[in-house]
């Protein structure tokens, strides 16, 4: 019987033989995962499993998760390699053991995991176990659920099966949202403080100040008011692109008017006029999409050519094949400029989450919200080097449709 474990119920199948049973045909190879094939090499007897690779076309050393099967005795029956690699147990030393013994599973409070979920013993209405973050010795994590299999809703288990996922990608998940937090609360520090400080010395020494000095603490106040709107709109946007729910209300737009909207807009913010060209080149398609969006778009790609890049910054718009169509045609606009450009190594990362071309500010988060806000609608987009040496954004919009036919 299984330590730990309250007594199985008498086993309906033979168990295979453990391993040291084994033929001498089916000795371990030097990662302990077996060197040969058949049941007999892999401890995988398909009458107590129920895994059948013949018939199923599924090898369990093909599944990228670790896989342990106890028979109705509570012992593994089957050890697939993925197994052996999360738990660092060769097969040699699972096959025939008890289940408890092969997998010493504690919970974060130390507690025996199978003295409490006693698969064998326990209620005869569980199915299983969901997942959850279970420790094994040494203390290494690992994902962990479990399928009790009966012949019948509440007849005696005839196999317990156990998935195992390693935490890799979960705390790579955990260490992008502590950054994403860490990064949010530096960029709203610096205008919250500012804002602070000036309406507490305006409140407090009003009468001290000149109309203008009171005009130009409030044009800050004003300015660090509207970073921190931005912020928050840049989280917003993150969450819904994320979470599939960015919504878009598609209308009518005119792309060489919106391109010319954020020029002016630059040029008044002090930018020189002859800094920007901009080619349009033959009919352009109708486009429905959402302004808005497409204003954030163009406004991410010109700012950042203007901040870090050089020289003339370049506009093009040009009817292209849309994605994904071969009969339609959508609208393309390329944004280049003349500056160092994005390093080969660096151009698959810059659509990722805090990705900075350079340490002159930003949260590294616009071309992610870029590329989502593409995305979104259907089209691509693109980085690479322009013909003056700096970096091209290229993105394609499909035609698509007004929002009342979708």
């Amino acid at each position: 019987m299984a330590v730990g474990m309250s007594s199985p119920r008498p086993a309906r199948t033979t168990a295979p033989r453990a391993a040291a049973e084994e033929p001498a045909g089916s000795a371990a190879g030097p990662d302990g995962l077996g060197a040969g094939t058949g049941p007999e090499a892999t401890g995988i007897d398909p009458d107590v499993t129920g895994i059948d690779p013949d018939v199923t076309g599924i090898d369990p050393d093909d599944l990228p998760d670790g896989l342990v099967v106890a028979d109705a005795s509570g012992h593994v029956v089957c050890f697939n390699a993925a197994a052996a690699r999360i738990t660092a147990t060769p097969r040699a030393d699972a096959i025939g053991r008890p289940l408890d013994a092969v997998l010493p599973l504690e919970d974060l409070k130390g507690k025996r995991w199978w003295t409490l979920t006693d698969p064998y013993g326990g209620l005869a209405t569980r199915n299983g176990q969901p997942e959850r973050n279970l420790l094994l010795p040494g203390g290494r994590e690992v994902l962990v659920s479990a399928r009790y299999v009966r012949e019948h809703p509440t007849g005696p288990v005839r196999r317990v099966v156990v998935c195992l996922r390693g935490t890799e990608a979960r705390r790579r998940t955990e260490r992008s949202h502590a950054e994403l937090i860490a990064t949010v609360a530096h960029e709203l520090r610096s205008p919250l403080t500012s804002v602070k400080g000036f309406t507490a010395t305006l409140l407090a020494k009003w009468e001290r100040f000149t109309d203008d000095q009171k005009r130009l603490m409030l044009e800050t106040v004003d300015a660090d008011a509207g970073r921190v709107t931005r912020l928050i709109a840049e989280l917003l946007d993150i969450s819904r692109i994320d979470s599939g729910r960015l919504e878009l209300r598609r209308q009518p737009v005119d792309v060489s008017a919106a391109v010319a909207r954020h020029i002016q807009a630059l040029i008044t913010g002090g930018q020189a006029a002859e800094r920007f060209l901009v080619h349009t080149r033959g009919p352009l398609p109708d486009l429905w999409a959402d302004p808005d969006k497409v204003d954030q778009v163009l406004g991410n790609l010109l700012e950042n050519a203007v901040r870090h890049g050089e020289g003339t910054v370049t506009i093009e718009i040009a009817p292209a094949p849309a994605p994904g169509a071969c009969d339609e045609m959508g609208t393309a606009v390329t944004v280049s400029d003349e500056g160092p450009g994005i390093p080969e190594e660096s151009m698959s990362r810059v659509f990722t989450r805090f990705w900075r071309g350079s340490k002159r500010g930003g949260t590294g988060l616009g071309l992610y919200i870029v590329k989502g806000i593409v995305e979104a609608h259907g089209g691509t987009i693109t980085v690479d080097r322009g013909p003056g040496g700096g970096a091209e954004f290229r993105f394609i919009l499909p035609v698509s449709m007004p929002a009342y036919l979708v």
